[in-house]
């Protein structure tokens, strides 16, 4: 395996600190960071992105349903049942969580039309290369959405990217905590 599961003694000893703070936060070590700690650079990176994008106006459904569709629209198993267990814990509607997991097999719009408007935002936004026309950004702002908040779904987009893709390249697996979340 190229990529080993760090522990903060074998990790870079820049990758040590945000380690220890990620374990500390959590009460476990997930695999994704112990992967990821082979770069400190991008274990930085990822984790300072993803706490920008966590403090954004953006609500935290919202938030969560677009991390959701990047998980399921890049096929990270990993980012789908984490962030399943954070809709969870943030008493998501049951079947806004099913519809978000099934969406590429089902195709079904999601229950809450404003939740959907974010979903159909991103994706618009990754299809476009953040060429949105005018209609598409109409839309997403006639949902309560604003200016600031579609500026917020490309930082989004920006920290899972690199967390999806990281967690490919490294085959990071379900930890245990969140299995009953795959």
């Amino acid at each position: 395996m190229p990529f080993p599961d760090h522990t903060p003694e074998t990790a870079p000893s820049g990758s040590r600190r945000a380690m220890e703070t990620v374990t500390e936060r959590l009460g476990y070590r997930p695999a994704a960071i112990a992967r990821l700690a082979t770069s400190p650079h991008t274990l930085d990176g990822f984790l300072k992105i993803s706490a920008i994008f966590e403090a954004c106006t953006l609500d935290p459904l919202s938030r969560e349903v677009l991390i959701m569709t990047m998980a399921t629209r890049n096929g990270c198993h990993l980012c789908v049942a984490m962030h399943t267990a954070k809709l969870t814990a943030l008493d998501a509607d049951p079947a806004l969580i099913s519809a978000l997991r099934d969406r590429d097999r089902t195709g079904a719009p999601l229950p809450d039309e404003r939740l959907e408007a974010v979903r159909l935002f991103t994706l618009e936004v990754l299809a476009s290369a953040g060429a949105v026309d005018d209609a598409a950004l109409r839309d997403f702002l006639a949902y309560g959405y604003t200016e600031q908040n579609a500026l917020e779904v490309v930082l989004g987009i920006g920290a899972y990217t690199l967390s999806t893709l990281a967690n490919r390249l490294t085959a990071a697996p379900v930890d245990a905590p969140l299995a009953a979340f795959a």
